[in-house]
């Protein structure tokens, strides 16, 4: 997904094929919700705030995609070159985020990091 904006373009890679996979298996009101997101995103960047972004400390960011079925977590983080990388992808089941998920989302954020990843 890329747009070019003002002479920028913003992109939305995937670490792997499983995350991309993962979101278009979410129900279809979630995953509606995170397309629309990711093209905010693509046309203005990762900063959205509140309530369709939100930084999570050290590089990590969210996108808060809301559907009646419940709510999914796309992790990402942003890459030189005005890219955005989707990290992991979950489906929320309680009020906080699993830390399983935020440790596997940091560990493939430093992989990025590394220039390992898409």
């Amino acid at each position: 997904m890329v747009v070019m904006i003002c002479g920028m373009t913003y992109s939305i890679d995937y670490f792997n094929v499983r995350v991309q996979r993962e979101i278009d298996e979410w129900p279809v009101g979630i995953r509606a919700s995170y397309r629309n997101i990711a093209a905010r995103v693509v046309e203005y960047g990762p900063d959205l705030g509140l309530p369709l972004t939100r930084a999570m400390g050290n590089g990590l960011f969210e996108m808060r995609a809301h559907g009646r079925e419940g709510i999914g977590r796309a992790l990402f983080c942003t890459v030189v070159g005005q890219r955005v990388v989707v990290l992991h992808a979950f489906i929320k089941k309680s009020p906080q985020a699993p830390e399983a998920d935020l440790r596997l989302a940091r560990k493939r954020l430093k992989e990025v990091g590394n220039g390992q990843g898409t």
